[in-house]
This record gives C-alpha cells, sequence and structure tokens, in this order.
C-alpha cells in the first residue's frame, strides 16, 4: 500500500508564528545554549511576550541530543505543564523537542500542539515523524520514527538562516540533496514524494552554490529553505536509505557534521545502489533508471542510463570539492587506526539503522564494511576512479 502523509500546516515568515501558536496559552520553548546567550530566542519569547503567554524556555540542547537531554527536558516539561511545544533552532533541537514530547506523552503528559521553527536549511525536521537521539555511552543514534512526532505547524523564515555560518550552510545543503536522492529511490517512494524530491533536488542544484557564493541572497535562501521542508516531506513518507544508516554511526563515533558524512558517502552509496559493489556486476534496475532520470532532469543525460548515473555522481564529487568539503573520510581528519577500530562495529549499526530498512537495495555487513572503506580513501580501484572522477 502507499500512501502520501500531509499532516503539518506550514507559514512563511515571522508573521506566520502568532498564527501557528494561536490559542495556546503556556508555551515550552526547545532551543540551544547559543540561541539563548546571543539573543536570537528573543524570535520567539517577543512574540510570546506581545501575545501575553505564559512561557518557559530549556535550552540545554547541544549538538545530537542525547537520551540525559530527553529525559531532562522531560521533567522540566511536566513540571511547567504547557499546552503547546515550540522547537526553535537547528536539527538537534527539534529533534530534541520530538523526543521531549513523546516521551512525555508516554508519561502522562498528555498531547501538546507542536511548532517547529527551524534556523537552518537541511534536516526537514519541520514536517517529517523522524528524529534521532544519540547514546553517547554506546556511541550509537536512535532514529524515532512515528507520525506522533510529526509537528502540527511549521515556520519558515528565510531571515533565520542568512547568518548560517558557511560550513553549517554547506553541510545542511548536502543533507537536504542526500535526503530528496535517498527518498527518490526509497521503498516507500511513488509519485508524490517523487514530486516533491525532485522540487528540491532542483532546488538545491540550482541555489546551494549560490548561498554559498552569496550568503545574504534571501530569495536563494529562501529556496534552499523551502528544498529542505520539501525534502522532509519526502523522506518522512518514502524513507531514506543505506546512506543515512552510515552516517548516523560515522558522525557518532567520530562527531562529523551530520551533512558533511551524508557527502563523503553520497557518491559510493549512490554507485552501489545503482550498480552493485563489483563493476562486473552491470547491475542496471529501478534504482538505476531512476537515478538516471535525475540525471536528465539535471540536464547531464549521457548515451546510456548507466552513462546518465555516471554522470551524476561526478556532479556529486565536483559540487562536493567545489564546495570546500572533504573528499574522504580520512580528509576529515579520522586517523585510518581509528577508522579500522570501529569499522565491523559501524557496519553492523548501519545495517540496524531503521533508515536502511527502506533503502532500495538489500546489502551485506561485508558490502557495507567495503563502502565504509571506499570512503575513508576516497578512491575504488583504477577504472572506478575514473569513473567518479
Amino acid at each position: 500500500m502507499q500512501a502520501f502523509y500531509l499532516g503539518t500546516r506550514i507559514f512563511s515568515g515571522r508573521e506566520g508564528l502568532k498564527e501557528a501558536i494561536g490559542e495556546s496559552k503556556r508555551i515550552f520553548l526547545v532551543t540551544d545554549c547559543f540561541l539563548e546567550q546571543s539573543g536570537k530566542s528573543a524570535y520567539i519569547t517577543e512574540t510570546l511576550e506581545k501575545e501575553g503567554k505564559a512561557w518557559q524556555i530549556f535550552s540545554e540542547v547541544n549538538p545530537d541530543p542525547d537520551t540525559e537531554t530527553i529525559s531532562r527536558g522531560v521533567c522540566r516539561l511536566l513540571e511547567f505543564r504547557p499546552d503547546c511545544i515550540v522547537a526553535f533552532g537547528g536539527g538537534s533541537a527539534l529533534d530534541a523537542a520530538k523526543g521531549i514530547r513523546y516521551f512525555a506523552a508516554e508519561h502522562g503528559g498528555g498531547r501538546y500542539r507542536f511548532i517547529a521553527v527551524p534556523t537552518t536549511s537541511g534536516t526537514g525536521s519541520e514536517v517529517s515523524c523522524f528524529a534521532i537521539i544519540s547514546n553517547r555511552e554506546k556511541a550509537v543514534k536512535y532514529p524515532l520514527v512515528t507520525e506522533e512526532l510529526l509537528p502540527d505547524a511549521a515556520v519558515l523564515d528565510a531571515e533565520l538562516v542568512c547568518s548560517a555560518p558557511p560550513k553549517v550552510t554547506v553541510a545542511t545543503g548536502m543533507d537536504v540533496m542526500t535526503h530528496a536522492l535517498e527518498a527518490y529511490v526509497a521503498a516507500g517512494a511513488n509519485d508524490f514524494t517523487d514530486a516533491v524530491a525532485e522540487k528540491a533536488l532542483l532546488l538545491v542544484k540550482e541555489y546551494l552554490p549560490e548561498v554559498c557564493r552569496n550568503p545574504q541572497n534571501f530569495y536563494a535562501r529562501e529556496r534552499m529553505h523551502n528544498a529542505s521542508c520539501m525534502a522532509g516531506m519526502a523522506f518522512s513518507n518514502a524513507g531514506l536509505g543505506l546512506n543515512h544508516g552510515m552516517a548516523h554511526t560515522l558522525g557518532e563515533h567520530f562527531h562529523i557534521p551530520h551533512g558533511t558524512a551524508n557527502a563523503l558517502l553520497l557518491p559510493w552509496v549512490l554507485a552501489f545502489n545503482a550498480f552493485g559493489l563489483q563493476e562486473r556486476e552491470r547491475r542496471i534496475n529501478e534504482t538505476t533508471e531512476k537515478y538516471a532520470r535525475i540525471a536528465v532532469l539535471f540536464g547531464m543525460d549521457g548515451f546510456s542510463k548507466e552513462e546518465s548515473v555516471w554522470r551524476l555522481i561526478r556532479y556529486i564529487k565536483q559540487l562536493i570539492r567545489r564546495l570546500g568539503l572533504p573528499e574522504s573520510i580520512q580528509g576529515a581528519g579520522i586517523e585510518r587506526k581509528s577508522f579500522e577500530a570501529v569499522l565491523k562495529e559501524m557496519a553492523v549499526a548501519a545495517l540496524q539503522d531503521p533508515s536502511t530498512l527502506t533503502n532500495p537495495e538489500i546489502c551485506t555487513e561485508e558490502e557495507v564494511t567495503e563502502l565504509f572503506r571506499k570512503a575513508y580513501d576516497g578512491r575504488g580501484s583504477r577504472k572506478e576512479r575514473y569513473r567518479y572522477e
């Protein structure tokens, strides 16, 4: 059975915040310490004060929120007893708010209206039923996947992302591209998810390089913010794939930003899904055909579907280079000895990650291990290097 669910009402611009909050009277604001200490959280609190709302702020969120942070947030929320939760920040703040809301309800806290206000253009968390919670002790990330995590409303305001540092802009932009590409070929893909994934990819291709060249280009920022949201709609309904399964464990072990981890793996996983691990497999299937369709959409189709996909892969490699991201795990500063020490553990974790369940191709532990090694060196066989470059 196919399904496409849109449960989040989307507002554009700051004026949408008041509309999204509506009649709620007690607001629990989840954000990070930087946004509070820098005064940027005033974007939310000034509106709350103007509207005469009671509010409390929980700003203990760090990158990759962990189970302990969620537990503290649940305790604070249950003490305050709000009727609405507002998540303000990047993917970590939104994921933390989702986790707090979900587990508070499990402890008898009831259902709270939930509004997401993203300050980065990358995760699409404001319209997704996904949240990633870390366990520091076990060095793993647990994806929560349930429609109960879906925000009731999202406020998209490009003003909030115009000051994002270049590294954040690049990493989150590649996260959007990975979301859309994985959703496009995921097990749950359908005509509706394909439509928003395709549009997101076109926007990323045109506007990610532009926002990197000209960070204050508001129109380009707005397009990337919309692309992030549309990619979120796509993967929330279709699922993700092996790229995210591998990126979650790679990022948790070596503290690589999530979007960067996705970019390091993307060319290799895309080639695996399209052709198999070895060149001799010559596997041409529905996944290959869908990637070739993206190449045509990008204006880089070749003489065959196979050549079209290789052109798409080369484009992604060249984009990563142009944006200044590392082109290999080794290039990200990870020592080989440290990498090899956790390689088997990462391969197992990637296979067990819920994101991998919707990958279009079945993979083995040996294949995931080999993909990690290719991504570590940033190269494969001599023939593969020719095709990639």
